[in-house]
């Protein structure tokens, strides 16, 4: 995730398939991970906890919990404040799971907005250094937009639309 942007996390699961889970981030990323490849990067063994998730009927309890990936049917034991163990469900930290996934190819998009915005922008003359500038943002995350790799939170949204283009935004729920 781009420098200044809130640690990854983990909205939504879209699917399952054999050991691929298909996501959605908190920067609006779909995103597929890998398992088995994942833990063949990690040379997994059988002492490992992650080893009993490559039992499809295992690794298909899988369930979001804490804004990551958590399997119930798993437990490690942690250490607490007091010296005690604890056990707690496997769960692989959300900035792992990121960097080990890979965007979604053809992501269908409830918002594909960012055709709308670099229009206005060239009609403005504006590049996308000034309109990053304007609305507080950086050129790679206005590009990120405009290529519909990302969809902005409506705060974002709104300063590059209301403050930056100097438009504005009409949003209908029906």
């Amino acid at each position: 995730m781009k420098k200044g942007i809130k640690s990854p996390r983990i909205l939504q699961i879209n699917s399952v398939k054999g050991f691929t889970v298909s996501c959605v981030f908190n920067n609006g990323e779909k995103r597929h991970i890998d398992f088995e490849k994942m833990f063949n990067e990690w040379k997994i063994t059988k002492e490992d906890p992650e080893y009993r998730l490559l039992k499809p009927e295992v690794f298909k309890k899988i369930r979001l919990r804490n804004n990551t990936l958590s399997w119930d049917n798993i437990k490690v034991t942690l250490t607490d404040s007091t010296g005690k163990g604890v056990a707690h469900p496997y769960e692989i930290d959300p900035v792992t799971l990121y960097k080990h996934s890979k965007p979604a190819e053809n992501a269908i998009r409830i918002f594909s907005i960012g055709k709308d915005i670099k229009k206005e922008r060239l009609q403005q003359g504006l590049s996308q250094d000034e309109l990053a500038a304007l609305s507080g943002t950086s050129k790679t995350y206005i590009s990120r937009i405009e290529n519909n790799h990302i969809v902005p939170e409506l705060h974002t949204l709104y300063k590059i639309v209301e403050i930056g283009l100097g438009k504005k935004i009409q949003l209908k729920i029906s």
